[in-house]
């Protein structure tokens, strides 16, 4: 690196002015004809508000939708709402609202969705793994008070969607999301033992233990002919799911059910016995009670479900686009869910998301565009206003039988193998998440998960910077005579000490920056520190730099820095490197040469002004 370069540098940074990249990221939220254009011209022009927030939708009609693309994706549509109607009223029930509550999710937030989102694929509507998380708010906080926290959570989506914070979702640890959806199966499975073996149960809690204690309780209430037809409907989904994957095995085998159960008069209890009949006409709209202390008080569970249902959706945009091709945007994708959130709850239906399985459904099946999405939920709001009525004869030990297939559908038994395989700090990781889930809370399990995730992170790049520089980040407390005896080893020529540090230095390195030049002592004249090989540097890592530059300077120990990168400089400026406290050189050769000159009396007017400039 030059001096010229050096100096721009820090000039450029000291500005605010960031240099322009050519290249173009697999995540970015730039739109597709933003990302040609920087392809092939170089430097990427600003996108606008509208083009990074435009649908793809709007995508899709301009680049010209026919009636052939409308035939494709109302076939595809009318595959997935097959699909969706049985799982949107198993997850409504299991969460302890109504069937219809669940059909409204699929039929208002997944049609917002479709239509307003950043992906050409997804599918929205409720998911299984809000199960917990919707069973416990409704148990505390009543109906309404969950609609609101839905209402609260998107608009905490419109936030993170518009603010473009989308992209820090993703940072979370892979071995948290899968423990996590593991924990939330375990406890799908548990509160469908209920229906499964057709139990008497005056109050069935929301926690795990205290719901496990009271199935235990009623163990000798057990319904033989429920136990039959959830056995059969898992036989019936499974023997179809081998012989023809494509086949809508779950309706037909809840309709099996249902007709096998009406006609042998089978004494199990069905969703009109438990719910009444589903409404014979759309919801309308109102707006749930609130007042400042209930706000406060499902606040918390407005950060989960927020949480949550961005990182279901944004998982399902990533696997849509790894079957296709495509490419979404994950702050437009956020936006949509703040409002199909919104508009779901309004209209007194669970919060909705992003569907992994009914999106890859959409996919599969051949969908063209986001009309397909848009076409899934005018197919279940006909099935819902035309079939209603039937569907209060459905067993609910069948819709049990479901969410069980779906329960162990959602544990990724491959990646838990491969967690326990390939790391056992990850393994503990994913134990600790899975343990708060089932016993805890989902809310309390992400938030540790994550904070033990990024220990391990910042554990490992310290462990990389220990081993590039040969010296431990973090030393054991020992007395004063012992430090000074066991002082860092640093090459020595003409009394200058130089140190070389490699890798990313952050705020675990900074107790070693700032015990270097105890370490020393007094015999360097000068110290030159070489980071070259420093990529990236953070705000805490700098201000221990800088502490040490002024250490140096109280003992009348001359510093200069090699080869720092634009990047790194620019933290340290911007950090309050006070001018003139440190020399800059392009290399390490230089700043030995400067360093001694400066040692010597001679001026160095380069230096000098390099430093000044920075």
């Amino acid at each position: 690196m030059s001096d010229h370069a050096i100096a721009a540098a820090a000039a450029q940074w000291r500005c605010g002015a960031g240099s322009a990249s050519t290249s173009i990221r697999a995540d970015s939220d730039v739109p597709q004809e933003v990302e040609t254009s920087a392809i092939v011209q170089g430097p990427r022009p600003a996108a606008r508000f509208w083009d990074l927030f435009s649908p793809k939708l709007v995508t899709v009609l301009r680049e010209g939708y026919t009636l052939a693309n409308f035939r494709q994706d109302a076939l595809a549509g009318l595959t997935v709402a097959v699909v969706a109607i049985p799982l949107s009223m198993a997850i409504a029930i299991a969460s302890g609202a109504t069937p219809a509550a669940g059909l409204t999710s699929g039929i208002i937030g997944g049609f917002i969705v479709s239509a307003l989102g950043g992906s050409r694929f997804q599918i929205g509507g409720p998911a299984g793994a809000f199960i917990v998380l919707v069973a416990k708010t409704i148990e505390t906080q009543g109906y309404d008070g969950f609609l609101l926290a839905t209402i609260l959570a998107g608009v905490l989506l419109l936030a993170l969607g518009y603010l473009r914070l989308g992209s820090l979702i993703k940072y979370i640890p892979h071995s948290v999301l899968v423990a996590f959806t593991a924990g939330i199966a375990v406890i799908i499975m548990a509160s469908q033992m209920r229906d499964i073996f057709g139990l008497s149960v005056a109050h069935e809690p929301a926690a795990f233990v205290p719901k496990v204690a009271a199935l235990w309780a009623a163990r000798d209430t057990v319904n033989v002919a429920a136990v039959g037809v959830s056995l059969g409907t898992l036989a019936a989904i499974v023997a179809m799911k081998r012989w023809s994957p494509h086949f809508p095995g779950l309706l037909v085998a809840v309709a099996g059910a249902a007709i096998l159960a009406y006609v042998l008069h089978l004494p199990v209890e069905t969703i009109g016995q438990r719910f009444g009949a589903l409404p014979s006409s759309p919801p309308a709209p109102h707006l749930p009670a609130f007042s400042f202390d209930k706000l406060m008080a499902v606040t918390p569970a407005a950060f989960a479900i927020a949480l949550l249902g961005g990182i279901e959706s944004l998982l399902s945009a990533a696997v849509a686009d790894g079957m296709t091709g495509r490419r979404h945007r994950s702050n437009c994708e956020l936006v949509a869910q703040g409002y199909a959130n919104i508009a779901s709850a309004l209209f007194g239906g669970l919060c909705a998301t992003g569907l992994i399985a009914r999106t890859a459904t959409n996919v599969r099946a051949h969908a063209y565009s986001p009309v397909a999405g848009m076409l899934h939920s005018v197919f279940v709001l006909a099935f819902m206003l035309v079939a209603g009525p039937l569907v209060s004869y459905v067993p609910l030990a069948a819709l049990a039988a479901v969410l069980v297939i779906v329960s162990w559908n959602m544990m990724e038994k491959d990646e838990i193998r491969a967690i326990f395989r390939r790391d056992w700090a990850e393994a503990g990781i994913f134990l600790v998440t899975v343990g708060l889930t089932v016993f805890r809370d989902v809310s309390e399990a992400i938030a540790v998960g994550v904070t033990l995730g990024s220990l391990l992170f910042m554990h490992r790049i310290a462990t990389v910077v220990e081993q590039t520089t040969q010296t431990k980040l973090f030393e054991p407390d020992v007395p004063d005579e012992i430090r000074r005896s066991g002082a860092h080893e640093f090459e020595t020529a003409g009394g200058i000490a130089s140190l070389s540090l490699r890798g990313p230095l952050f705020f675990g390195a900074a107790g070693f920056v700032s015990s270097v030049l105890d370490n020393i002592g007094e015999r360097p004249r000068g110290f030159v520190l070489d980071l070259s090989r420093v990529p990236f540097i953070d705000d805490t890592a700098a201000h221990a730099l800088i502490a040490f530059f002024k250490k140096a300077q109280k003992r009348n120990v001359k510093v200069a820095i090699a080869g720092i990168q634009p990047p790194v400089l620019h933290t340290i400026v911007h950090s309050g490197l006070p001018r003139r406290l440190v020399l800059l050189a392009p290399d390490f050769a230089t700043a030995i040469q400067r360093l001694t000159k400066a040692l010597d009396g001679a001026p160095d007017s380069e230096a000098a002004e390099t430093t000044h400039r920075a």
